[in-house]
Formats: C-alpha cells, structure tokens, sequence
C-alpha cells in the first residue's frame, strides 16, 4: 500500500507539473504574440550596479522593423547606440529619475541604422527579475504629433503670407539677441523698413498682385542679410531686421543699402511690370535704447525720417528724431486750431488755355497761415491732416471757399471761369461726397459747370464699379471731373475710358524733364495722344520755362497751369488779375511780355 500511494502521489506531482510546463509555454506564447505585434517598440535591458543599461536583453518585431535593424544585430547595441547625440547626454538623467521612481516618461530621438531620426515617448518601468533589475521600455513613434506641433508653431510665430518670422517671434528674438549683447559688450542693430508707394499698387492693381509683391520682396530682403541675422514681416508692408553682432555703424549701413539696391530690378507680377523702393530707419543697442519696444519706436521714428528725405533711402536714428516726432504732434493740435481760428486760406493759379491765350480757369490750392510759424507749406500738413481724420474737415473747407469766390468774382462781373478743388481719398471713400458737393454749390450759388474736382489716379482705380456710380453722380450734377497726377499711378485703361471724365491733368514731374529726357518727352506725347482719342482735354501743370510752353503746344496740349504765367495767387491779387484780363487776351507772361500765338 506505501509504494501504491508513493507512485500514485509521484503521478499527481507530474502531471500536475505538466499543467504547469504547459501553462507556462502558453502564458509565454501569448507573451511573444502580445510582445512582437505590439503597435509600438519594445526594449528589455538590465541595469548595471553603476544605474547604467546593459546591451538590449530583448527587442520585439516592431522596434526591429522600425529601427531596420535584425534582431540579432539589434540585440548587440546599447541604447546609447540607438539615439541621436542630445538624447543620449539626456539619458543619465532619466536614469536617475527611473531608478528613483520606478517608473517615468519622456521624449527621446532614436536612430535607425539608415540614419532616419525618429521622435518617440517612452514609457519605462524597472522591475526585479531573476535576481536582477530590468527596465521595460515601450516607444511610441510621435513623428505625426511632432509635425502637426511644428505646424502649429510655425503659424503661431510665422507670417503666414511671406513664411518670415512675425511680430511675436521678432520680439522674442530681439530679447534673446539682447540678452547676448549685453552678456558680450557687442553692439545690435534693429532695421525698420516700409515699401514706399505700396497702397497704391495694392489699391490700384488688387490684393492678390500686393500679396505676390509682398512674398517677392520677402525672398530678396531675407538674400542681402547673414544665416544669423532674422527678416521679420510685422505687417502690412513693414519689415524688420535684427542684426547681432554689428562692429560697426558702416555694417548696418552697408546692408541697409544692400537692401534698398536688391529692391530696385522690377517685380514681374501676373503680367505687370512693378517697380517699388524702401524707406529704412536704423537703430542700435546700447546707444539707442536698451530694451525692445524702445530700439523698435527709435528704428520707425528713422524710418519716417527716411520718407520725409524723400523716400528710398535709410536714415541713422539721432536722438532730435523725437523731438521732431512732438513737434509733428504739436503741429497737429495746431492744425486742429486752424480750422476754426481762420488761419488756412485758399490761393488760386491761373490755368490757360493754349487755342485762346485766356484764362479759363483756376487751381484752388490750400495755404496755412500759422501766426507765429507764417506760411506752412501743404507738403508739410496735408499728410497730416489725412493722418489725424482732418482731412474731411478740411477738405470740405476748401471746396466751399473755392465755390464762393469764385460765386464772388462773377457776381462782381468777371468772365465765368472754373475752379479746380482737388479731392482727397478719404473724402471720396469716407465721405458723403455726393451730399457735400451738393450742399455746397446750393450754398455758394455756384454753377456746377464751373467746378471742377479733380481725383488722383489711385482713387478711381479702387472698387472701380463704385467710383463709376460715384463719378456718373458727380457728372449728372454738371460738376467737371479730371484726373489729378495722370501718369504717376497704375490706371487701366479699360477702365479709364469707363469713367466719366472731362480732363487729363500730366504730372509736373513729366513737364519738367520734357526738353531733356527722352523717356518724359514720350511719356507726355503718349497722354496727349492717348486723352484726344478718349475725346478728353489735357492740361499740363508745372510748366515753368519757354521751351516747355513751345514743346506743349507742339504735341497739341490744350491747357497748361505753372509759373511761367502765374505763382499761386491770393485771392485778392486774383481778383486784380481777372480785372486787368477782363477786356484782354493773355498776350504774354506775367513777368515777361513775350506773346505766343
């Protein structure tokens, strides 16, 4: 009985045993299963008694695949091997973290043996295991996250038109570049750059070629400058530069002339031939400021200096820049002032007609008469005005001081003639324009044929079909209509021969040049030629010598305006002037008595 219950007891214990074998083998397959269809890698490694990782004790399928590696080859390399540079000097310190906490995750960059950099989370766990301790580690390839976080970066710190830097990132660039110049003692340099004349070819020829402008100015800015220095767009048509380690005054200059030079070829744009120039103000670290907002304010305040020197050309920040930015603001409280102090006045230049010798007609142009400064120059308050909203005001102003004198002169019997009024843009878009003209000629009394409105080019060109209806308006009241600066913008002629018009007026800096330039000389035939088979008058303004009188008339011109006749006159000396012609042919210059004709 002993030995029967021995055997029996012995046949329990083996098959009992070989449910267990068989269960382990089980277990351990589904483990091998589980391990190698995993969807992400695998790595198993001993730790040394140092806290560091032995060479991988096991790799699953998809860590071999991913990292194109043989399993075997894998199993030879530690995990140093398979990272790239900044995630191994990464790895003691997650090691320490692992060993202290048991577990941890993080980011690391593994490589594969093609050399492919591939971003992964690891999630590791250290466990005991056969008198040992190994780490599990579990990577999951984050490459899509990665990208769609660099998307997402990059737009929020990137111009999504020109793909430069935006404001934001110019910011924190500048602080960290000023940071380091403060650190070394070196000098920095901020560039503030603006297209000059840009709203005119974005109004004039649409958003779209704008926008191809804007993306091919970026590509030439971002050529002039070095791998270290940063090209931001801040909006608009602004641009701004860091340049870090500058030595010299002479090196920003030198690119900022770079800059003005790589500007200068033509811009070849959905069939159009642009050309466009830059306005640049330069500031430097420590002299000019010390902190961003205050070397940014002083590089536009230079900027704007650049513009007043007559654009295309950069200009050294200088600390009077501020004071003339207070006067400037001064200035604009006093035009404020003038308004209602009756300090603004309008004089009036003669316009002749070339078949008659008589004049027809008359430019109303606006004066300031400051108490204490004397006469300010339009130049100097016009864009001003438009800056600070005043230009509605003063606008209207003018046209219905233009429209009573002259409602005065006839009904002190002098020959009817016409006033030209020019008109702002924001008094064509911003205002009642049609009411305003209305109200004013029912005011004054004045006959609509002896106004005349004249608009720049730039003006009729944006949201055409709106100025049409404006301009046929304008027309319908018997009012005169002409294009002020013709040659100067971006008209087309489709739509030129839509609008209304009575007169083209040819630029003075055309006039100028008309007896020695070539180019100017054709430019002014091509408007006269091309205004007549329009069936429109042409006047050329700024005519100043002789030989510029006989080469109009030549070219068959119909009118012209300028000092060879007449300075911009008061309205008195005006008044003395149509009295003195009221029985009389022009027989000659005002100053001179030489006849034409």
């Amino acid at each position: 009985m002993p030995a029967i219950e021995r055997e029996l007891r012995e046949a329990e214990e083996r098959r009992a045993r070989r449910q267990a074998e068989e269960a382990l083998r089980e277990r351990e397959e589904k483990y091998r299963l589980l391990f190698n269809n995993a969807y992400d890698a695998i790595f198993l490694n001993a730790v040394g008694e140092d806290g560091s990782l032995s060479n991988f004790l096991e790799v699953n399928d998809v860590a071999c695949q991913r990292m194109g590696y043989g399993r075997e080859e894998l199993l030879g390399k530690q995990p140093c091997d398979v990272v790239d540079e900044e995630s191994a000097q990464k790895m003691m310190g997650v090691m320490r973290e692992l060993l202290r906490q048991g577990h941890t995750t993080f980011e690391m960059t593994l490589t594969s043996k093609g050399g492919m950099r591939i971003p992964v989370e690891i999630s590791a766990h250290v466990f005991p295991l056969g008198g040992s301790r190994v780490v599990l580690s579990i990577a999951r390839d984050i490459t899509e996250r990665k990208r769609a976080e660099e998307i997402i970066w990059h737009q929020a710190y990137h111009d999504a038109l020109t793909g430069l830097p935006n404001r934001v990132l110019f910011k924190d660039r500048l602080e960290q570049a000023l940071a380091y110049a403060h650190r070394h003692q070196q000098m920095l340099s901020v560039i503030f750059l603006d297209l000059d004349r840009f709203k005119t070819i974005n109004d004039t020829l649409g958003h779209s070629v704008g926008d191809q402008l804007l993306q091919a100015v970026a590509y030439r800015l971002t050529k002039c400058v070095r791998e270290e220095d940063t090209v931001a767009r801040m909006g608009g048509d602004e641009f701004t530069l860091i340049l870090p380690e500058v030595t010299h005054v002479e090196d920003a200059a030198k690119i900022a002339q770079k800059l003005i030079d790589a500007l200068k070829p033509p811009f070849y744009i959905d069939g159009y031939e642009l050309y466009t120039s830059t306005s640049i103000g330069i500031a430097f670290y420590p002299t000019d400021g010390e902190e961003p907002e205050t070397l940014l304010k002083n590089a536009d305040t230079a900027m704007y200096r650049a513009k007043d020197q007559g654009r295309n050309n950069f200009q050294l920040y200088a600390a009077e820049m501020n004071s003339l930015s207070f006067e400037r603001l001064a200035l604009g409280n006093m035009l404020r002032k003038a308004l209602d102090q009756e300090e603004l006045l309008v004089h009036y230049q003669p316009q002749v007609d070339l078949d008659s010798g008589e004049i027809f007609g008359m430019e109303a142009l606006v004066r300031w008469q400051h108490p204490e400064l004397g006469l300010i120059s339009p130049l100097q308050f016009i864009s001003l005005a438009e800056e600070t909203g005043l230009i509605g005001a003063l606008g209207e102003w003018v046209l219905r001081t233009a429209c009573a004198q002259n409602k005065a002169w006839q009904l002190a019997g002098m020959p009817p003639l016409r006033v030209a009024v020019n008109l702002s843009a924001r008094q064509f878009k911003h205002t009642p324009l049609i009411d305003t003209v209305a109200h004013v000629l029912e005011d004054t009394g004045l006959d609509p044929q002896y106004l005349e409105l004249e608009l720049t080019e730039s003006i009729v060109a944006e949201n055409v079909e709106a100025t049409i209806t404006t301009l046929r308006d304008l027309k319908a009241m018997g009012v005169q209509l002409s294009i002020d600066d013709f040659g100067t913008g971006y008209s087309s002629l489709s739509y030129l021969k839509r609008f209304p018009l009575d007169m083209l007026k040819i630029d003075q800096s055309f006039v100028h040049h008309i007896n020695t330039d070539a180019d100017d000389a054709a430019i002014v035939t091509a408007v006269i030629t091309l205004a007549h088979s329009l069936k429109l008058k042409v006047i050329a303004e700024g005519v100043q010598t002789e030989e510029q009188l006989t080469f109009l008339r030549a070219q068959r011109c119909d009118k012209v305006q300028g000092n060879l006749f007449s300075k911009p006159l008061t309205a008195e000396e005006f008044g003395k002037l149509l009295h003195k012609k009221k029985e009389e042919r022009w027989d000659g210059l005002l100053t001179k008595g030489v006849s034409y004709g």
